[in-house]
């Protein structure tokens, strides 16, 4: 079993999706504690500004800005971080892109990178830390943060859902491969949160209930950090989520009712896409 280490000075940690909300909160917490954080993001300008808040604190801080849904850097932003400080101690694999949008708008395409940016990237980062953390007779932890989407799928959520619903599963097979070893790795499940998430969808969202602050997320990235928590829900105890669970396998139906009901499929989507599939379009192909 992996030892239970607070984080502070000594510890480094990468965070991805650091530019902003959960990620840019996540660093500037750890470095509070004295942690050396590499911040990655692909929007330079946004890490400079948190790196150089970091550094007042943390002054080995540093980034690095690409796009972590190539390969090639989400290994580097490992392997480089690993190399450049001598250790690692914590990966935090928070970065993801928003994909809210009616199925029948939706391309193959569009499907190929929402997975490898909010799936098959956290793999890369995963698989490039763990000979790191494996070597390092103290081991280390990998938090992955995915979403309460992934156990009950909104409307217009099936991709995005889809991606975090394999990165619990990726994790919970982690948990099992990796047993005996010091590396622990944890899963933080996000609620409604707020972030800049919401401005970026493609669709505008049915949803217009509470959105909790970041710091929740950081806690909950805390506890699986410092207590070896597995399995974290953000918040743990919000009535919607606790309800939305429970339907979801009591009363299915129920729920599919109320979906609808936040977010109706209009009957000129459907005659819409009717028409575009007489034409020979595939999904998402415009005229």
């Amino acid at each position: 079993m992996a030892a239970k280490r607070a984080i502070g000075e000594g510890t480094v940690a990468i965070v991805t999706g650091a530019s902003s909300g959960i990620g840019f909160a996540t660093a500037r917490e750890f470095a509070r504690r004295g942690a050396t954080v590499v911040a990655v993001a692909r929007r330079e300008e946004r890490l400079r500004t948190l790196i150089d808040a970091c550094r007042a604190d943390a002054p080995a801080s540093h980034y690095l800005a690409g796009d972590l849904g190539e390969r090639a850097f989400a290994e580097r932003v490992v392997h480089e971080g690993a190399a450049r400080h001598g250790r690692l101690d914590v990966l935090v694999n928070n970065h993801a892109i928003s994909k809210h949008k009616h199925a029948l708008h939706t391309s193959a395409e569009e499907a190929e990178q929402v997975l490898r940016i909010n799936f098959l990237s956290c793999v890369w980062t995963t698989y490039a830390a763990l000979p790191v953390l494996l070597r390092q007779p103290e081991g280390g932890v990998i938090v992955n943060v995915s979403s309460f989407a992934a156990q009950v799928v909104p409307p217009r959520e099936g991709l995005y859902a889809a991606s975090k619903a394999a990165l619990d599963a990726f994790t919970a097979g982690l948990w099992n491969d990796l047993a005996g070893s010091a590396v622990h790795v944890g899963l933080v499940i996000p609620g409604a949160i707020d972030t800049e998430i919401w401005e970026k969808e493609d669709e505008p969202p049915g949803f217009h209930g509470k959105k909790h602050p970041p710091e929740l997320v950081v806690r909950a990235i805390l506890a699986v950090v410092e207590e070896r928590r597995h399995e974290v829900v953000a918040p743990a105890r919000d009535p919607g989520l606790v309800t939305a669970k429970w339907l979801r396998y009591l009363a299915p139906a129920l729920l599919r009712k109320g979906m609808a009901r936040m977010e109706p499929v209009p009957a000129a989507l459907l005659d819409a896409a009717r028409e575009r599939a007489r034409k020979g379009l595939r999904l998402g192909e415009r005229d």
